[in-house]
């Protein structure tokens, strides 16, 4: 079964890949396209190592690294628990060091209703854990955990969960208003992606905080390759490759195909040879992966007006929410301001 096929890079994907007649090709399996959970969860392991170490540079204190590390982790599983209860495949979550996390999976049917469920069930339940604690702090003053006082434990949920909501992309806040409002395929999303990129790095320059500038370098890195896959798309169509189904279902031969073309028009692959000889090469995960993300993704429009107006008011309330409770009052008291 093609499912189980493995493949070791550089070796022939297939022995004899002709027929009795040498003008039959048989065309080798393609990969699976099951990646082991084991590897996304090592990538995942290894990343949270990288993220503590290089927190515990900056931070010094290793109870408030542990707390930012939580306040991350609950976020990220909120996302996490809702794209598996969606039944999103190749479930990973994925730390960048001083900059945060994100949870990585994949779906051939994207629904808006969903999408909407998952960006919001990420940062809204850090924002009413942070009002709990606030709550017991205003109760009590004295109250801590390990050390930290329940006042800055509400500060940084609320604070960093809050931060999120923000429309910009690539936050979540972002990216509930470029999937749920805006057209993604449209000029309008890519303007919205430079605009909040802009942001970004003016945010970076004025607060120094140089880090930050990784972001709209990979927004602007994104859509210099999405244009370059605009153009392998379309000579993929042109070739006659159906990329109208999902990955299970695309034929060995289209693999192979689109492999070809990918290769051939695709900086990041441009030493890689074409086939025939039908060989794969120790970046094949990577092709596979990239032909994978090629295949038409279908976004389901299944949020009415009405829809979006409830989105839109549970957006609103959760960033809202703090202000009204005067949380923010506390925030600046606690830092200092």
């Amino acid at each position: 079964m093609e499912e189980n096929f493995s493949y070791k890079p550089g070796e022939p994907a297939l022995q004899n890949i002709y027929g009795e007649n040498s003008d039959q090709v048989i065309f080798p399996p393609k990969p699976s396209g099951e990646k082991p959970a084991s590897n996304v969860w090592v990538k995942s392991i290894v990343s949270l190592g990288l993220y503590i170490v290089l927190g515990y540079y900056v931070f010094k204190s290793f109870n408030i690294l542990l707390l930012i590390t939580a306040v991350v982790i609950i976020h990220e599983m909120g996302h996490f628990i809702a794209m598996k209860a969606f039944r999103y495949k190749d479930l990973g979550i994925f730390f960048i060091p001083l900059l945060g996390a994100y949870v990585s999976g994949s779906k051939r049917e994207v629904s808006q209703l969903q999408s909407a469920i998952i960006l919001l069930a990420g940062p809204l339940p850090g924002i009413i854990i942070g009002i709990i604690f606030y709550f017991f702090a205003e109760q009590n003053p004295f109250l801590d955990f390990a050390g930290i006082s329940f006042y800055t434990i509400a500060n940084l949920f609320v604070f960093l969960n809050l931060l999120n909501l923000f429309p910009v992309y690539p936050l979540d806040g972002g990216q509930l208003l470029n999937r749920v409002f805006l057209d993604e395929e449209k000029w309008v999303s890519k303007l919205f992606v430079l605009l909040s990129a802009a942001f970004m790095l003016w945010v970076a320059w004025q607060s120094k905080f140089w880090v930050l500038a990784i972001f709209p370098a990979m927004m602007l890195l994104r859509l210099r390759t999405d244009k370059q896959m605009d153009k392998v798309e379309k000579k993929m169509e042109e070739a006659g490759i159906d990329l109208n189904c999902d990955y299970e279902h695309l034929k060995d031969e289209d693999y192979w195909k689109a492999r070809n073309i990918l290769v051939a028009n695709h900086s990041t692959f441009k030493n890689i040879p074409t086939a025939p000889p039908y060989e794969y090469d120790r970046d094949e995960e990577k092709i596979m992966t990239t032909i994978q993300n090629l295949l038409h993704r279908h976004l389901i429009q299944d949020l009415s007006v009405v829809g979006k107006i409830i989105v839109l008011i549970i957006w609103v309330a959760a960033i809202v929410a703090p202000f009204i409770l005067n949380i923010e009052s506390a925030m600046l008291r606690q830092f200092g301001f």
